[in-house]
């Protein structure tokens, strides 16, 4: 021990005493040190305007003549250390340390250093690991995002007229490069076409590059979209960086959201989709960029154009194709399909056997709202699949809001003889499905369905289920 204590005193002698009171003479740091008896040993420069006393006036005095406030006394009596204690004297703040001076287990002194001169430091270091904790969120889902499109119009299932015409439209736009821009509620599948344009069209073997306007944080918006050249900025990568529409060359990149875009990034875009090139962030020349343009919006971009919230010159720009997607609650026939398909994938997943819905519970969900659409549709499919104790899916399995408003449109809005055309297809719907399951067995099908067999070969003959 007493060896190592040498060792130390000789590497000290062995530092320059200018080094060393450069050290304790930091104007950053704003250092007052005191003896065990609470003389001041040492006051730094910068501390001198703050205490009002020179430096050498301060030295051999009692820390109380200097601050009568201090509480670096209880710092010796402690022994404990204080990190980012406020601090207030002759009408400021400030932000600092006390920190006790060990010598061979036993307290010879104190230390008071300054580690920030005004709280609102704190602030804007708060406010920069905040940024970069935004950063590192958005970079860690980039890194589950693959570059290759995954759905394509074979997923797209609905018959009705609604969901045919947007299909039809779609495989026009697919046979084109031309710009598309796909509208419609949030949850609606503007992603799944956007997909499946890309899959069916010329550059399928190439990137699929997604980007969502809403969520990339606004000072990574540039460098993302159009990359940065090594040393861009503090940070940057030192080999540089390819932005979204470099990984989209010869390939397809996908705007969601695109109604969410600052101004001043739509004027980029703009000139970026007129002139096919790109600068990244830090460079001087600019790269020609061989890309196929695909947007959505869940906004009516048209009232952003009257607000001011979105340029016309873009609008023009972006909607050469335009394709409207229809809410859930405007397509009620496809429900049915939807609902079946989603509980057969979900069955997968969650290892539970696909059961068919019983006709009042089919009837209901053609009743429902849907304000969360296709994602809410499938929320409710997996909870029913879960939830579910019998061979059936009844009303039970429902959840409450479900039950509650579609009850609610049976009694106050629907004529009777519509309710009895939708109540034969939701149960044509699930004898077909029963049917399915149990591979046209029908003695299993109607004890699944909880009927006797005479009475499922009625409903078949009624309902021209061969």
């Amino acid at each position: 021990m007493k060896k190592s204590q040498d060792q130390k005193i000789q590497l000290l002698k062995e530092v320059t005493s200018e080094l060393l009171f450069g050290l304790l003479d930091n104007p950053n740091e704003s250092l007052i040190l005191i003896d065990s008896n609470g003389i001041v040993r040492f006051l730094s420069s910068t501390n001198e305007s703050f205490f009002q006393i020179k430096w050498e006036d301060a030295i051999g005095r009692h820390v109380t003549e200097i601050n009568p406030d201090t509480e670096l006394l209880e710092t010796l009596k402690s022994g404990k250390a204080e990190i980012g204690r406020v601090m207030t004297m002759r009408g400021r703040d400030r932000i600092i340390a006390r920190i006790p001076i060990f010598h061979e287990g036993e307290i010879i002194g104190a230390a008071g250093k300054v580690m920030f001169a005004h709280p609102e430091k704190i602030k804007e270091l708060y406010n920069r690991i905040e940024t970069l904790e935004s950063n590192l969120d958005y970079y860690k889902k980039e890194l589950y995002q693959s570059f290759g499109s995954r759905y394509s119009f074979d997923n797209i299932i609905g018959q009705s007229d609604a969901i045919q015409k947007a299909k039809a439209m779609a495989l026009q736009a697919a046979r084109t490069d031309s710009a598309v821009i796909i509208s419609g509620e949030s949850g609606t599948g503007k992603e799944l076409f956007a997909h499946a344009i890309h899959q069916a069209g010329r550059r399928s073997d190439q990137n699929f590059i997604r980007v969502n306007s809403a969520s990339i944080p606004g000072e990574l918006i540039e460098s993302e979209l159009f990359g940065y050249e090594a040393g861009a900025f503090t940070g940057a990568d030192k080999k540089g960086k390819p932005g979204k529409f470099e990984l989209a060359d010869k390939g397809t990149i996908f705007f969601d959201e695109i109604g969410d875009m600052p101004l001043g990034m739509q004027v980029k875009l703009l000139r970026i989709l007129q002139e096919k090139e790109v600068e990244r962030v830090g460079g001087r020349n600019p790269r020609e960029i061989d890309f196929r343009f695909i947007c959505a919006s869940n906004r009516n971009v048209e009232k952003m154009i009257s607000s001011g919230e979105f340029r016309l010159d873009l609008y023009y720009r972006i909607n050469v194709m335009n394709i409207a997607l229809p809410p859930l609650r405007s397509i009620k026939e496809d429900i049915p399909l939807f609902f079946n398909e989603f509980l057969t994938d979900l069955s997968c997943d969650l290892k539970k056997p696909v059961k068919p819905v019983a006709p009042d519970a089919m009837a209901l969900l053609q009743h429902y709202a849907w304000p969360g659409n296709m994602r809410e549709l499938r929320n409710i499919a997996e909870r029913a699949l879960i939830v579910s104790r019998g061979d059936l899916i009844t009303l039970n399995d429902l959840p409450p809001v479900v039950r509650e408003t579609a009850e609610a449109a049976y009694d106050c809005s629907q004529p009777l003889s519509m309710l009895k055309d939708i109540m034969a297809e939701a149960e044509k719907q699930a004898i077909a499905g029963a049917l399915e399951l149990t591979g046209n067995n029908r003695a299993a099908a109607a004890k699944m369905l909880g009927i006797h067999r005479t009475g499922l070969y009625q409903k078949m003959k009624k309902h021209g289920i061969v």
